[in-house]
This record gives C-alpha cells, sequence and structure tokens, in this order.
C-alpha cells in the first residue's frame, strides 16, 4: 500500500512539472517582447503622437544601423568603446581584490577606512569629468578614470563582503595545520571571495561600458559615444538612434559573456551547480 502511494505521489510530482515544461520557452517570451517594443516604437511617430523628425520609425533606425554595420568608422569607433572599457575594467577589477584582501583580512585596516569608503564610494564618477578633461583632455585616459573610479567601488565592495563571509572555523583549522599565510588566501579565503568577485566584476562590467559611452559623449574621446554627439549635431537622428540602438546591442552581448564567464569560473559552486534555467 505505502509503494502505492509512493508511485501515486511521484506521478503526481511529474504531473506538477509538465505543464511548466510545456510553457512557454523564455526565450521566445523574450523576442516577444523586443517585437512588441519595436512595433509599439513604429506607430508612435505613425500616428503622430511624436514627430518622425524627432523620433524616426524602427524600421528606419533598424535600417541604418544595418547600414552602419558595413562602414570601418563604425567598427572603428567599436573597438574604441571597447579598449577604454577593457582597459578601465581590467585596471579596476585587480586593484580592488589586491585591496580588498589587504584590507578584508586586517579588522584594523577594515575599521580605519570603513568611513573613508562610505564617504568616497557613492560620489557619481560623472562629477570627475571637469577633473579627468583638466587632467586629460579629450584622451581615452579621461574615458579610464571615470571607469575606473566606479568600477573599483563595485569590486571593492563585494570583495570585502567574500572576504567577511570566510569561515573562522575553516580559518582556525587551517592555522592548526600550519598553512602559510599565502596558502590560506589560496585555499581557505579565495574560494569563499570567489562568487562575490565574479559578482562585482559582472556589475562593473556593465558600470564600464556606461561610464565608457558617457565620457565619449560629454568629454568627446573617441569611440561610440563620440559618434553619438557626433550624428545629433549633424542632424543624422536616424543615424544617432541607430547608434544607441548599438550601445544597447553591445551591453546586452557583454552582459552575455560575462554571465557565462562567471558560470565557467564557478562551475564547482552550489549556486552554479544548483542553477535551473526556467
Amino acid at each position: 500500500m505505502s509503494a502505492e502511494v509512493l508511485r501515486t505521489g511521484r506521478t503526481a510530482q511529474r504531473s506538477a512539472v509538465r505543464p511548466g515544461a510545456r510553457g512557454i520557452p523564455k526565450a521566445v517570451l523574450g523576442g516577444a517582447g523586443v517585437l512588441a517594443f519595436l512595433l509599439i516604437w513604429e506607430l508612435i511617430p505613425a500616428v503622430g503622437l511624436v514627430e518622425a523628425r524627432f523620433l524616426p520609425p524602427a524600421s528606419e533606425v533598424i535600417m541604418a544601423l544595418f547600414r552602419d554595420f558595413g562602414l570601418t568608422a563604425f567598427w572603428a569607433a567599436v573597438g574604441e568603446t571597447l579598449l577604454a572599457w577593457a582597459l578601465g575594467l581590467a585596471a579596476a577589477v585587480v586593484s580592488a581584490a589586491v585591496l580588498g584582501l589587504i584590507i578584508g583580512m586586517s579588522p584594523f585596516l577594515r575599521r580605519f577606512t570603513n568611513s573613508t569608503i562610505e564617504f568616497l564610494r557613492p560620489v557619481p564618477s560623472v562629477a570627475l569629468i571637469p577633473l579627468a578633461v583638466l587632467l586629460f583632455g579629450v584622451k581615452i585616459e579621461s574615458s579610464l578614470m571615470l571607469i575606473i573610479y566606479a568600477c573599483f567601488w563595485q569590486v571593492l565592495i563585494q570583495v570585502l563582503y567574500g572576504v567577511a563571509d570566510v569561515d573562522n572555523v575553516a580559518t582556525q583549522t587551517a592555522q592548526s595545520y600550519g598553512f602559510s599565510r599565502l596558502q590560506r588566501i589560496r585555499d581557505v579565503v579565495f574560494p569563499t571571495v570567489l562568487p562575490y568577485l565574479m559578482t562585482g566584476i559582472r556589475l562593473a562590467a556593465s558600470v564600464a561600458l556606461i561610464l565608457a559611452i558617457t565620457a565619449e559623449l560629454i568629454i568627446g574621446s573617441p569611440g561610440l559615444g563620440r559618434e553619438i554627439a557626433n550624428a545629433q549635431s549633424g542632424g543624422a537622428i536616424s543615424g544617432m538612434y541607430a547608434l544607441v540602438l548599438a550601445t544597447g546591442l553591445l551591453g546586452v552581448a557583454i552582459n552575455m559573456v560575462m554571465r557565462l564567464v562567471e558560470r565557467r569560473v564557478l562551475a564547482w559552486h552550489p549556486s552554479v551547480r544548483g542553477e535551473v534555467v526556467l
């Protein structure tokens, strides 16, 4: 009797799962959402809610984007933006990870720097634009200054959280076995910090792109942001919107790549092993 009840329970569980499995795939829903957005965009200038000279139809902007794909100047601008993004992100990650480990592993340094970190962290990077222009002009260094400042705090805070989450029992056990400081960092601290670090890098990657485009748009550093400003000042409104779409696609691509890297690096971690794709 108990075996029959067990089988019935399992059958009920499978039946409860099946409707979800037969639901609309997430990718299809996402694609439908994009199509709905483009349709609404197409209709807004068509019905006169916004003049077409200020908001061209989506079809016109998409055609301009495909034309840009065939231009060398467009890919050169993408390369300039990605160069600033990569250099700024790399510098911020390395400096924040090292400093975060040093501060996090020292109770004195953690207390000593806490008020300074909490004061500097909320300062918007865009507030540093005048200083960046004074120091570096319109060169890529201005973009790097803003990117590094914004991304540094994203990674540093996550590393500090990760170090604080290290199990004291594991630390004491490593000490009792005679682990050196370097061995404790490698075998005890770093595996705990790594998931936090990867979260910080993923968040910082998006922030880095935002700051790169912002710096190019306002300061005039080479890249997609400057091309957007040039298109706007030249009256090429469709081209301007096409470049804005290009920055959005670039952001989506960066986010997908960072999530893929995070899953590969943390393949051993329970949060990734138990991840369920809905």
